[in-house]
């Protein structure tokens, strides 16, 4: 299967040229899009030098800072149109890590959407500070009881998505921005009974550049929760449909 990694980025300068190169070296027919959203720092001229060399780099240049869940649109919309079957996202600060590819790809043979998971036995959060660690898990608390969503780990963005489940849930239509973006995605994949799967990973908090998560991202993501409970209560939706779910290994 065709495989390509999306990568949103600002400001991952520190980090983007190793990230490129260490996920070309990997030991599967990888491409990469990075979608820059015109970086101060530089990020996107740096991706843009590694695609003029080689040919399964893409870079999207973006005018201005316009969200990630803009920017993951972006990516979906050029990865669609090229024929990718698995469309992965990863963050570009190393916190999610390469050398979880291979089995974000392995489990996503076999479901259509694979989370690289911090909150399912085996999964582990390092570096992080205890405030940023409680909100994180108090947000995904949050989500799993309002939406009735079975995933440890619902705002990550480290997953393996197959072209057909993003054909099907439409995520251009999506008003959320930010991390929740990646709520109502899972939201609505659970909701339509796709195979979703976690992989656990564990998060290393950046060595490099400045976290992008704010108090503003986690009132958003809650007021999405809140959007979408009010949405299935209105439909009498108060349970998941059944549908296949695992939890994968290394």
């Amino acid at each position: 299967m065709k495989s390509v990694v999306i990568i949103p980025t600002y400001n991952e300068c520190e980090n983007i040229a190793r990230l490129l190169a260490d996920l070309r070296n990997l030991p599967h027919d990888l491409s990469v899009i990075v979608v820059d959203d015109n970086s101060p720092d530089g990020t996107g001229a740096i991706a843009a030098e590694r695609a003029a060399v080689d040919a399964q780099v893409q870079v999207i240049h973006r005018p201005a800072k316009l969200g990630l869940g803009t920017a993951h649109v972006a990516g979906f919309t050029q990865a669609l149109a090229a024929g990718f079957d698995q469309i992965l996202t990863m963050d570009a600060d190393y916190s999610h890590h390469p050398r979880y590819i291979g089995g974000l790809l392995q489990l996503g043979a076999t479901h259509d959407l694979v989370i690289g998971s911090r909150y399912v036995a085996g999964g582990a959060v390092v570096g992080s500070s205890a405030l940023r660690r409680a909100l994180s898990r108090a947000a995904n608390r949050t989500a799993r009881t309002a939406l009735r969503l079975r995933a440890g780990d619902c705002t990550a963005g480290f997953r393996c998505y197959s072209s057909a489940v993003l054909h099907a849930i439409q995520p251009e239509t999506i008003r959320s921005e930010g991390y929740s973006f990646l709520i109502e995605l899972l939201w609505r994949a659970q909701h339509s009974g796709w195979r979703i799967s976690e992989l656990p990973v564990t998060f290393e908090d950046r060595r490099f550049g400045q976290s992008k998560i704010s108090a503003r991202e986690i009132f958003k993501a809650l007021a999405t929760v809140v959007r979408l409970y009010q949405n299935q209560a209105a439909a009498g939706n108060y349970s998941a449909p059944a549908a296949h779910s695992t939890q994968g290994s290394h």
